[in-house]
């Protein structure tokens, strides 16, 4: 007994339409041995149905009819179409998640105009000072700086009383002098003020400067100008203040050389006295590697106006002591 031409299409599509339902687990390895077992199955069941198909052939037109090979042959190319119009596109597993590739994306190389402009720096102070020429201190350039420091948490009638008159200044440099000779031209009667001083806790003329440094410097720039007057280091650096207010107890000193820090520090706790100090002079000019100046740095210039307030500026006005801006 021949099969029916409708058993074998009837395979042949069921197995076309397990092939489509089952291509995206195929693409598991796990599924090959179940996809195996399954067409097995279907194929069982199919040569069952094959006795209980209608025939259909009988139905068909005059001429439509044709020889089985034929037949099948066009069902054949009618099957492909179906599978290429029908079959939807596999669809990605949930379950599996594909790698993706990366790709390094490289920066643009930025091509910069010839013409084009660089960008310019900012300027900093010591730029602009090491091109500048040095400006000597002035008696306004304290009167300013004392304004400037106040104006802040002073009325107007403090900053008024805080002017100091133009006889209490003493000349300034003019950048052509050293330590010596500037001293000898304020201070030309040095040796008898000196004979005449013989108190202790005190000193004649105090010299100001920023650093513990710059100490040392202007002590040994000031040797034709002292002679054997006793000249004392007020700086913090490796010295106590305790040591420095026996030494001022036990000896009596002329020139005082150090730190507005020190000094005020000294006065507080009654080492120094101001009251018998004739001449106050500041290290006004001088730079440091940064080019600032003493009253440049934030630190020194706030130390230096409270030791103004400490007694120095009452002695100025009182025209007792004089300042000099070295």
């Amino acid at each position: 007994m021949t099969s029916s031409p409708r058993g074998g299409d009837n395979r042949t599509l069921r197995r076309i339409r397990v092939q489509h339902r089952l291509q995206p687990a195929l693409r598991e390895p796990c599924a090959l041995q179940y996809f195996s077992c399954l067409s097995a199955y279907i194929e069982s069941r199919a040569q069952m149905a094959d006795d209980l198909g209608d025939e259909w052939w009988e139905n068909q037109p005059a001429g439509a009819a044709s020889s089985p090979e034929a037949s099948d042959g066009e069902r054949g190319g009618d099957i492909e179409m179906i599978q290429h119009e029908k079959a939807p596109s596999p669809a990605p597993s949930k379950k599996t998640k594909q790698p993706k590739e990366c790709f390094l994306i490289q920066p643009k190389e930025k091509k910069e105009d010839a013409t084009k402009s660089r960008k310019r720096k900012k300027k900093k102070i010591t730029d602009i000072l090491a091109k500048s020429e040095p400006r000597p201190g002035t008696p306004e350039d304290l009167q300013k700086l004392i304004k400037d420091y106040y104006s802040n948490n002073r009325s107007v009638i403090e900053l008024e009383e805080l002017n100091l008159p133009d006889s209490c200044f003493l000349k300034a440099n003019d950048l052509t002098h050293s330590l010596s000779s500037y001293l000898k031209e304020i201070c030309p009667k040095w040796v008898k003020l000196r004979k005449n001083h013989n108190e202790k806790k005190s000193v004649l003329m105090l010299i100001i400067c920023s650093s513990a440094i710059r100490t040392l410097e202007l002590i040994r720039s000031m040797t034709a100008f002292k002679g054997d007057s006793k000249v004392m280091k007020l700086f913090a650096k490796h010295i106590k203040v305790q040591e420095q207010v026996k030494l001022l107890e036990k000896h009596v000193v002329y020139l005082g050389v150090g730190t507005p820090g020190r000094i005020k520090e000294l006065i507080k706790q009654g080492g120094l006295n101001l009251n018998p100090l004739k001449f106050l002079v500041f290290d006004w000019n001088w730079r440091d590697q940064k080019l600032r100046r003493m009253m440049d740095i934030p630190e020194i210039r706030k130390e230096l106006f409270e030791l103004l307030e400490m007694g120095v500026l009452s002695l100025c006005k009182s025209g007792s002591l004089k300042l000099g801006l070295f």
